[in-house]
């Protein structure tokens, strides 16, 4: 909940209240009692980020982001080589199986 500054145009009084940003503005002064309390239009607070999900990386600089970007896609490649070059060995891993099942099979058949 935010912190409204609040100031009397009859008495002069300063307060601070937390209140709801749906919450109507105060009316009456607690000093003097009149009807005269102004919100008074405030700079704010700083943003605070809490909790996870916020990064110093997620604010970096282009040049920052365009080398970790190409960072990225020369891994992303060197991935791509080495599982083809599994994928080939495995191919050829399960042909000699398949041979070798096949002359298991005819040797069966032979015998």
């Amino acid at each position: 909940m935010p912190t409204y500054e609040y100031v009397c145009r009859g008495c002069g009084d300063q307060i601070e209240r937390f209140q709801s940003i749906t919450a109507k503005p105060l009316r009456k002064c607690p000093k003097c009692g009149k009807l005269k309390l102004r919100r008074l239009i405030g700079t704010g607070a700083g943003i605070i980020f809490k909790g996870s999900g916020f990064y110093e990386t997620d604010y970096r600089s282009e040049s920052y982001k365009k080398a970790a970007e190409s960072e990225k896609k020369s891994k992303e490649k060197a991935t791509e080589k080495a599982t083809d070059k599994k994928d080939k060995s495995k191919s050829k891993d399960s042909k000699a199986d398949s041979k070798s099942k096949c002359a298991s099979k005819d040797k069966e058949k032979t015998a």
